[in-house]
């Protein structure tokens, strides 16, 4: 039988990923639903508030990773061991599948008829037509890097201040008023995950697991071996 802890830790990881996505996705349509009122800016603070929160609550328990990207990077670091790591993926996924279904349900997905669930894509980021597919990846790729860098040196990071969580949520806001318009801003395998999956596209996979893991990885491997405590 789990022990108490791995089922804190593992609850834990599983409610604060369901819920920085469904506030954050819930915020995406709502902005389609009144035409843009709530705007870029309102839906970066939304997601950056959101994981700021999360954070300060979860972090003492599970360490409030919330996105796959996040894990690897912190097993990288040593941080976290490969058994830990894979079952904080698996819960983050699950939990950002209920967020998918939580945000169908709530505005009308299930109804088979027109919705501004479907107007708005279920919440799914969604890249510029502009950009190929390989700028697109190295743009997650650089966004996912500088949440990364918040993370492991502004939050996990034993010299880091104990409000490590707000800057972690002012990364996310910051990248996403910066790359929302290009690749959707994502920085998160399971924030495009959970939506996508339920909404029932997965066609931009390349685009929102290579560049987050990209990214943190390249972030990760320079902390480990410039920037790690002595």
């Amino acid at each position: 039988m789990p022990s108490r802890t791995l089922l804190s830790t593992l609850s834990a990881e599983l409610i604060g990923t369901f819920l920085f996505i469904a506030i954050g996705g819930a915020a995406v349509i709502s902005d389609a639903q009144t035409g843009g009122a709530v705007g870029l800016l309102g839906v970066s603070l939304t997601f950056g508030l959101a994981v700021a929160a999360m954070g300060t609550a979860f972090g003492p328990i599970s360490g409030a990773h919330f996105n796959p990207a996040v894990t690897v990077a912190l097993w990288l670091v040593g941080k976290i061991r490969t058994v830990e790591g894979v079952r904080y993926i698996a819960v983050q996924s699950a939990g950002a599948v209920l967020a998918g279904l939580a945000l169908k349900l709530a505005f009308g997905g299930f109804d088979g008829e027109p919705s501004v669930y479907g107007f708005a894509s279920g919440a799914t980021p969604l890249p510029s037509m502009g950009p190929g597919t390989p700028l697109l990846i190295g743009i997650e790729a650089v966004l996912t890097a500088v949440v990364v860098y918040a993370v492991l040196l502004a939050a996990a990071d034993a010299r880091a201040p104990q409000i490590g969580a707000l800057y972690v949520g002012g990364a996310v806001t910051a990248c996403m008023l910066a790359g929302s318009a290009l690749s959707g801003a994502s920085m998160n395998p399971a924030r495009w995950f959970g939506p996508a999956l339920v909404y029932g596209d997965l066609s931009y996979a390349l685009i929102y697991v290579a560049g987050p893991l990209i990214g943190a990885v390249a972030a990760a491997l320079t902390v480990r071996y410039l920037y790690a405590e002595r």
